[in-house]
């Protein structure tokens, strides 16, 4: 149960950091750092923190550059 309530607050603080940054390079990339740390995190719960981090910064890259696309206005 403990590993659950540190995966919630874990994914819940970085989902709020994602778009950190002005430009669309500094929210995809802080974005990429802090996917990459939180699956590092939740891949070594796992027993695979390699994998983790690379999936967690594709997923964190994305989201930042979502967000920024959004602050735009380019999508809804």
């Amino acid at each position: 149960m403990r590993n659950c309530a540190i995966f919630i607050i874990l994914f819940s603080s970085l989902a709020t950091l994602t778009g950190c940054g002005t430009t669309t390079g500094e929210r995809a990339g802080s974005g990429a750092l802090m996917g990459a740390a939180g699956g590092a995190a939740i891949g070594s719960l796992s027993g695979d923190a390699g994998a983790g981090a690379l999936i967690g910064a594709g997923a964190g890259a994305l989201g930042g550059y979502l967000v920024d696309q959004h602050e735009k206005g380019n999508i809804d």
